[in-house]
């Protein structure tokens, strides 16, 4: 099965992104056939900047994103979004990747599923 879930939110001020990437990381580790990407849009695509700082006992996106990425998850970030929010040409998470709208409607149409966050 392939599993695609799409992003929209930033990293910090709702538990979206928090929630997507608590399913993503357990799909991957009970279920180690099921594909597994993520795309980044709009706010999300601030997920994908390392670094960020966030307080004692609260939860990590950058950690979980790498979680994702080791084993064996592929995150894109829209690049439109990226720019939009001048990133590109920052420093993402290692393993993440700017991509594009044709990258995403690949992934639409190769996946069994699509989640929206």
């Amino acid at each position: 099965m392939n599993i695609l879930f799409i992003l929209n939110d930033a990293p910090y001020g709702s538990e979206k992104a928090y929630n997507a990437l608590r399913m993503a990381i357990t799909l991957l580790k009970e279920h180690p056939t099921v594909v597994v990407r993520l795309f980044l849009m709009a706010d999300a695509v601030t997920c994908a900047l390392p670094g960020q700082s966030t307080p004692q006992g609260y939860y990590s996106i950058e950690r979980m994103l790498q979680l994702v990425i080791n084993k064996g998850g592929q995150i894109k970030t829209c690049g439109t979004c990226s720019v939009a929010r001048g990133i590109k040409e920052l420093s993402l998470i290692p393993g993440v990747e700017i991509s594009t709208m044709s990258q995403l409607t690949q992934w639409t149409v190769d996946a069994d599923k699509v989640l929206c966050f």
